[in-house]
């Protein structure tokens, strides 16, 4: 009789262990480090309550997050959109399911390189992140103004590939005369003094690039319950950052940044980067078409947006939440 009860109390132990788990469902975050992605950070942050728990991994660059989709290791991730096409176009299994930021790149020079313009990057060497969506609008400012470019000397403007982190202090000491940058650094670059900002690359057929949330394609299908739970936690998490830009700067500040970047720097930043939602296929389809033209990314096939651009959790997730 004993045995019989003792075993009765273990199965309901694991039931009710089984039932905790479920209700903190774990999904694995791929995340960048920079002022516009902060709302993705903060879904962690109030993830239990949304009854599940996100374990964030911050990458240095969206290709990353690209390879470690593929390998397995995540369930959604935060990137361009350059990253999400050439990451689809190379057989990764994923869906763009929102956008979260718009815009985020400055073309910034050095105060005494006496560049005004696109026109004027002739002659001179540009930084720039390989693969990134700024390489991306870098090549198409230059396709527009007719200029040629290539990492060898040679050309009209010398490419200068370099990392988002690097690509500061190479202006900073000159070793590049103009960068191609993302936020805050090229905010950063103009509020220290080192760089005055030449324009905002959003006149090519792109307009403002929209950063995209990208879900696996098993992850959305097979854990559908999961992912609506996730989907309604980013929406929450970025109408806080919209209608709360005091918790936004905090938090970016304070626990993204560590309290390396100023006030103004992220001020600066998010007014050229916003926070939202939203994203269609054709935007999606214009960057894929944009890079094709320009050969960033390198794509065989380049795929069709309207086959792996799934807004069906954000439309229920906003919905839920009464966001238009």
């Amino acid at each position: 009789m004993k045995a019989t009860v003792f075993r009765k109390t273990l199965v309901l132990a694991a039931l009710l262990a089984a039932g905790g788990a479920q209700a903190q469902d774990v999904v694995r975050l791929g995340n960048l480090k920079f002022a516009h992605y902060g709302a993705v950070s903060y879904i962690k942050e109030i993830a239990p309550k949304c009854g599940i728990k996100v374990e964030e991994r911050v990458f240095a660059k969206g290709l990353d997050v690209m390879q470690a989709i593929i390998a397995g290791e995540l369930d959604v991730g935060a990137t361009a959109s350059e990253a999400a096409i050439s990451g689809r176009a190379g057989g990764a299994p994923i869906y763009v399911v929102a956008g979260f930021a718009k815009g985020g790149v400055r073309l910034v020079a050095r105060p005494d390189a006496n560049v005004k313009s696109v026109k004027d990057l002739k002659g001179k060497k540009v930084g720039v992140t390989r693969g990134g969506i700024q390489e991306v609008l870098l090549m198409a400012e230059l396709q527009k103004a007719g200029l040629s470019a290539d990492a060898a000397p040679g050309k009209d403007v010398q490419i200068i590939y370099l990392a988002y982190a690097d690509l500061n202090q190479a202006l900073l000491g000159k070793n590049i005369d103009v960068m191609m940058q993302s936020e805050p650094q090229s905010s950063q670059a103009i509020n220290k003094g080192y760089g005055v900002e030449v324009m905002k690359p959003y006149d090519t057929p792109i307009g403002e690039p929209i950063r995209t949330m990208v879900m696996t394609e098993k992850f959305h299908d097979t854990k559908h319950a999961v992912a609506e739970k996730f989907m309604r936690c980013f929406v929450e998490a970025t109408k806080t950052f919209i209608d709360q830009p005091v918790t936004a700067e905090k938090y970016v500040r304070e626990v993204v940044f560590k309290g390396q970047i100023t006030s103004d720097d992220f001020q600066d930043a998010i007014s050229n980067s916003p926070y939202s939602y939203d994203i269609t296929p054709e935007h999606i389809q214009v960057t894929t078409d944009v890079m094709a033209k320009t050969g960033v990314g390198r794509m065989a096939r380049p795929p069709v947006a309207k086959e792996w651009v799934k807004t069906d959790l954000l439309d229920e997730a906003k919905k839920s939440l009464n966001i238009k």
